[in-house]
């Protein structure tokens, strides 16, 4: 059992965060031009709008509150008197509010590209694999939060620093509710899988766009 502890809590993540790396430098380096989502909304504009806008509102917000509340020692919260409760509490209702507009994005997403007959023609395997992993992660996910109410912070949390730092403790995820375990596992495999699927144009998104300055246009005079 320590054998299987060791190997999915300590050597898959590093396995999956050196498949993330070397994955998207391979990626840019012999497939530059495929780096885009293969946007599909000149097939069908009218149902992407919604399930766009929920899942990628609430995937981002989920991202950066993975980071600060899994990342971020309690020591730190406790210093803005933020006690344990308090983060777990905020934890709670923030992760339901994002969790519940990622999942139905995903799920709106998922059901447009399979009702879809264009959509469904152009539809490859591996699309199919990104959205099942997606859906997999973020459902678990929120089942975590409606149903788990597991203190992470004295397990997961420092689990996730210690791998981010490379002192890993698999020990730390003994204790860890099965259905916690899984969605940490499955959201490691996805970010290993991400490089070779659609979900590289993460690195492309237009954050520079906001800082580039106006362009002016002037009217030329119309000569008589």
């Amino acid at each position: 059992m320590d054998l299987w502890y060791t190997v999915i809590f300590t050597v898959f993540p590093y396995v999956c965060l050196t498949t993330f790396v070397v994955g998207h430098a391979y990626r840019y380096v012999t497939d530059r031009f495929g780096w885009n989502a293969r946007s599909s909304e000149f097939l069908e504009k009218k149902r992407l709008f919604a399930g766009s806008v929920l899942f990628h509102a609430g995937i981002i917000l989920t991202v950066f509150g993975h980071a600060g509340g899994l990342l971020i020692p309690q020591r730190v919260f406790d210093l803005f008197s933020i006690d344990a409760q308090g983060h777990m509490t905020l934890a709670y209702w923030s992760g339901l509010a994002v969790g519940i507009a990622a999942f139905a994005g995903v799920l709106l997403l998922a059901w447009r590209r399979l009702s879809v007959a264009r959509l469904k023609a152009v539809t490859t395997r591996n699309d199919l694999v990104t959205l099942a992993g997606l859906v997999a992660v973020i459902g678990v996910g929120l089942y975590n939060v409606v149903f788990g109410h597991f203190n992470v912070l004295y397990s997961v949390a420092p689990w996730i620093r210690g791998i981010v730092t490379f002192t890993p403790d698999a020990g730390l995820m003994r204790d860890v509710p099965l259905s916690y375990q899984i969605h940490v596992v499955s959201a490691w495999a996805l970010l290993g899988f991400s490089p070779f699927s659609r979900l590289v144009h993460i690195w492309s998104a237009p954050l520079f766009y906001l800082l580039r300055p106006p362009i002016v246009f002037r009217r030329r005079a119309r000569q008589f």
